[in-house]
């Protein structure tokens, strides 16, 4: 019979109780046997919810304290040396402590989960590195969902997606040579749970939807063939792109089955189901894991009963990739406009879905006829309301023209006009916009939403939040200050809020990386900037100092990415749309006096397709959005832009193309391995390389940030180089955010005698902590 499962579930709680529950561990203030009880409270409901919607398997595995990567390496015992834990008595303590970093050892480098706004944390292998075995949540958990009565699928990280997600810290290190330690530690896993009673078990090989070299695609044949031999029936699941290229592969693959993600890449069907095998089970994915929009229920079936034609019971009914990406309960939304809300579906609704595919498909579209008679409804109404199309708007992004992606000059004549007026010193110091969000902003933000608080009032408390910041950075020294971001909430709701076309709602978050929880705005329409959202704020900061103050706004590749989009129109005109409204915030911001204006894209090497083959389109619409965004200007206003926390290396022209007077980066927790990059690739503009970490209340002494400046001027010319954090402070108190801020200009001033002197930087080694290879996840927002 056909089977409907999915691939994972959002663990955070509807109400976020996972999130204020670690941090209050975190702080102090529960033990680890409290905690131990709210995960557990999230995991048992949440497998209920599963089997109460039809589902014919509960999917374990799936919850993480911080991360699944790293849960993963916990359990495979493959944890770094240098903290010096035992992986089988690992503690939740120590286990975070792998997360945050400690005062010995920094964090586990964080990156982009593919091409999402998951941030994983990266294995750190060596010549050392052992695959022993650790903890044993993972089996507590299935053990724990068996007594609770459900049939139960584990889900797990595959071997050689792990591996090859995972980072060398050995020269000459080959991570595939890792597979023959590797394998015999999934055996045993596969073994203690076919010890349990479980008969499936999901391994995720996600990175065969990259463009895999010979090698990797040449290793899955011996590794499944050697995990079969542990009795359990795995579905090989994959996601987030087409794998038709490797149809033969996984037909051939020793497996009991493979899922495909049918939203992401809905024409590899017919590329594996013509000749798949007779023994194996093919899962496909319609339901999409990623985004927000109720399932056109009667479609999907359609493409499932031509697949039924040739599977029969051997398909199975999915959702594309874990729901871990999707807000975890839509009848929580209360206040959200009833037309719009009849077009979304949050996890546990996606649950409904594919149960109620797998009804049709088993018994008829009779048995489900007023549920496909709904939705049809439902799309065609989304479909054809006045509230998604905008002519004007439409109108606005067809004119545009070359022009309208360019500025006047280069940035050489840029750079003159612009230091006649700054007169900034050799190494300009600034940071990336947002300073320590307070309870005390949070509660008189959340107040004035609530009509509790007098607009008046709440923006005289707004104000002196900026007077305090802008006092803080006067007295620092800091040459470009910030307003700190005091009356934003997130970098891309606020922005969104003030914008035409999007809708917001009061729960859906989604979790970015650890305790880290974001709530992205959904874009269901055309957009437009109905009045200034910054102006006003950045016209008070600027007066109260002399120093030219730094606007701040996020770009339209961000905003687009961390949103949930809009599915009926191609994803550059929702992009160019949003250009066009940031574009309007910049001159207006100019002609208020604004002159140094950031435009922040973090998100923009995140939207890169994963196969190479789909960059250079991408590249090239995001590029033109981001400077239709910003060309507006004249030549004497200077653009920056912050990217963090991804791998700009082999898009490195794209990033030079864009055209901003200055980028920061990230490059603390890399010591500088990105900056180096951008030195070998002569990166024309001005550059501002993080000197210090901000996802950790750690203060980095002077001498550390010293080596760092020094490693910076060794690749970039010394009046093209800016000194600044890796990320915004919002994340942080304020009384490291001080000391380190502190440190960060004494530095800079060392660094600038020894300019002055004629000589090189040299730093004191002892004194100068060296951090590991490394990047983080964004605090941007």
């Amino acid at each position: 019979m056909t089977t409907a499962h999915v691939l994972g579930f959002p663990r955070i709680g509807g109400q976020r109780e996972l999130k204020f529950a670690i941090e209050a561990f975190w702080r102090g203030e529960i033990a680890e046997t409290e905690l131990a009880a709210v995960g557990s409270t999230l995991r048992r409901r949440h497998w209920q919810w599963q089997k109460d919607a039809g589902l014919d398997f509960a999917s374990v595995g799936d919850f993480a304290w911080y991360d699944q990567v790293l849960n993963t390496a916990a359990l495979l015992g493959a944890l770094p040396s240098r903290f010096g834990f035992d992986a089988k008595a690992l503690n939740l303590k120590q286990y975070f402590e792998l997360a945050r970093g400690n005062a010995g050892q920094p964090a586990l480098e964080m990156t982009k989960w593919f091409d999402t706004n998951y941030h994983y944390l990266v294995p750190e292998l060596d010549d050392h590195t052992r695959f022993d075995g650790g903890v044993d949540w993972f089996f507590h958990e299935v053990q724990e969902a068996l007594a609770q009565g459900h049939a139960v699928k584990p889900v797990l990280l595959g071997p050689l997606s792990f591996l090859y997600l995972a980072k060398t810290k050995a020269a000459g290190l080959n991570k595939l040579g890792l597979a023959a330690r590797i394998v015999p530690a999934y055996r045993r896993i596969i073994d203690k749970l076919a010890a349990q009673g479980v008969t499936w078990l999901q391994i995720d090989e996600p990175i065969l939807g990259l463009e895999l070299d010979a090698s990797w695609l040449a290793a899955f044949e011996p590794v499944y063939r050697e995990l079969a031999q542990g009795g359990m029936k795995l579905l090989l699941a994959t996601y987030f792109d087409s794998v038709a290229a490797h149809a033969e592969l996984l037909a051939e693959l020793p497996v009991a089955g493979v899922h495909i993600d049918l939203v992401r890449a809905p024409e590899q069907l017919d590329a594996l189901i013509t000749h798949w095998p007779q023994d194996k089970i093919l899962s496909a994915g319609v339901i999409d894991g990623r985004n927000i929009w109720a399932a056109d229920l009667s479609a999907k079936l359609a493409t499932l009963e031509t697949a039924q034609a040739r599977l029969g019971e051997r398909l199975w009914v999915a959702s594309s990739c874990s729901l871990l990406h999707s807000p975890v309960d839509l009848d929580s939304e209360d206040a959200l406009d009833g037309e719009l809300k009849s077009w979304l579906a949050f996890a546990k609704q996606k649950l409904s879905e594919v149960a109620l595919l797998k009804t049709a498909l088993v018994q008829g579209r009779a048995a489900v006829a007023e549920q496909l008679a709904a939705s049809d409804a439902v799309a065609k109404a989304r479909l054809t309301s006045r509230r998604i199309h905008n002519l004007a708007v439409k109108a606005r992004v067809a004119a545009l023209t070359a022009g309208d992606a360019q500025r006047t000059s280069t940035y050489s004549r840029r750079a003159e006009q612009q230091q006649a007026w700054l007169k900034l010193p050799s190494l300009p110091t600034t940071t990336i916009g947002s300073f320590p969000q307070t309870r005390e902003i949070r509660a008189a933000r959340a107040a004035f939403k609530r009509g509790e608080l007098p607009e008046a009032d709440y923006i005289t408390a707004m104000q002196a939040e900026i007077r305090l910041v802008v006092e803080k950075q006067d007295a620092l020294g800091l040459d470009v200050p910030v307003h700190g971001e005091a009356e934003r909430n997130d970098m891309v709701e606020y922005f969104g809020e003030q914008l035409a076309g999007f809708t917001f709602t009061r729960f859906g978050w989604v979790q970015s990386y650890g305790s880290r929880c974001v709530k992205p705005p959904i874009i269901f329409g055309d957009v437009s900037r109905p009045k200034a959202m910054t102006v006003e704020w950045s016209r008070y900061a600027q007066s109260l100092t002399t120093k030219p103050m730094k606007g701040m706004l996020t770009g339209p590749v961000t905003i687009l990415q961390w949103s949930f989009v809009r599915d009926d129109q191609p994803r550059e005109q929702t992009c160019l749309q949003i250009a066009l409204a940031i574009r309007d915030e910049v001159v207006d911001l100019e002609q208020a006096g604004i002159k140094v204006i950031q435009i922040d894209e973090p998100a923009f090497r995140e939207g890169l397709p994963l196969k190479r083959g789909d960059w250079d389109a991408y590249l090239e619409w995001a590029g033109r959005a981001f400077r239709v965004s910003a060309s507006g200007v004249v030549d004497s206003t200077q653009i920056h832009t912050h990217m963090c926390y991804s791998e700009f290396n082999d898009i490195l022209p794209a990033i030079a193309a864009m055209d901003a007077d200055v980028i920061t980066i990230e490059t603390s927790r890399s010591d500088m391995e990105l900056l180096e990059a951008f030195g070998t690739f002569h990166y024309p503009n001005e550059i501002g390389p993080g000197v210090y970490d901000i996802h950790s209340p750690r203060v980095p002494p002077v001498a550390e940030m010293l080596r760092l400046i020094a490693k910076a001027l060794d690749v970039v010319p010394f009046d093209r180089l800016w000194i600044n954090p890796d990320c915004g402070l919002k994340t942080r108190g304020w009384p490291e955010t001080e000391a380190a801020l502190q440190n960060m200009l004494d530095a800079t001033r060392q660094a600038r005698a020894a300019l002055a002197e004629g000589r090189k930087l040299v730093v004191d080694a002892a004194q100068a902590y060296t951090p590991v290879h490394g990047s983080g996840a964004c605090s941007c927002h």
